[in-house]
């Protein structure tokens, strides 16, 4: 029987803390992911790169450049953040595609932790940026009576970014476990084709969503 949403199934124990199914599933993803990248990057070569050094630095490069185009200045010390944030979402949202495991952003507990990620690192770089004053000013503009207003609009943007991306993927996952449970293995594969799509695009939103909010955090991209 597919579980509901908001159902967690607790996978084993860690002493008196049950670990859930998208918890041990996302752990397996960042084991993955760090393997893959000490691999990949453990022997990089300038003058013949590998297939693997190619494709990784394609990556990188092309991350960094949607970054800039943001946030107008040098994209390279965000990358760590928001890369990262693109490639464990790209591959949390089509890991669902894989016989016997649930994507993890099909529950709402993983976008409310990658929403605080977001949230306390956009406030943690604008201070950063601006200081203390700079960035609490922002908040005053362009009228200081919509400082309430501000406030309130900092909170329902992380919480429509989280909401969305738990949408479309829970909503896929249970349309294709509808669709198996009907019709067998061999119809939900173009559904399953079209799951890989939605999950990069939706993957590709988040990322450029939360480098706006970094970037009106920055003071390089204005506040909306």
């Amino acid at each position: 029987m597919t579980q509901g949403p908001f159902e967690l199934e607790v996978v084993f124990h860690l002493g008196p803390v049950p670990i859930t199914s998208p918890v041990a599933t996302t752990w397996g993803i960042m084991a993955g992911l760090t393997l893959l990248g000490w691999l990949v990057t453990r022997r990089l070569r300038v003058d013949d790169p590998g297939r693997w050094q190619v494709a990784f630095e394609v990556v990188v490069e092309l991350l960094c450049d949607q970054i800039e185009g943001v946030v107008q200045s040098d994209g390279r010390p965000l990358l760590p953040l928001l890369g990262t944030l693109f490639v464990y979402l790209a591959v949390a949202n089509l890991v669902g595609v894989l016989p016997g495991l649930h994507a993890p952003t099909a529950h709402l507990e993983t976008e409310a932790a990658l929403g605080l990620v977001v949230f306390l690192s956009v406030h943690a770089l604008g201070l950063h940026a601006q200081g203390v004053g700079g960035y609490l000013k922002g908040y005053l503009k362009p009228n200081p009576l919509l400082l309430p207003l501000n406030v309130v609009s900092e909170l329902t943007r992380i919480f429509s970014l989280m909401v969305r991306l738990f949408g479309n993927i829970m909503s896929h996952e249970l349309i294709l476990a509808i669709l198996l449970s009907l019709a067998g293995a061999l119809l939900p594969v173009p559904f399953m084709a079209l799951g890989i799509l939605i999950g990069l695009i939706q993957a590709y939103i988040f990322f450029i969503l939360s480098t706006v909010f970094v970037g009106a955090a920055l003071g390089t991209v204005e506040r909306g």
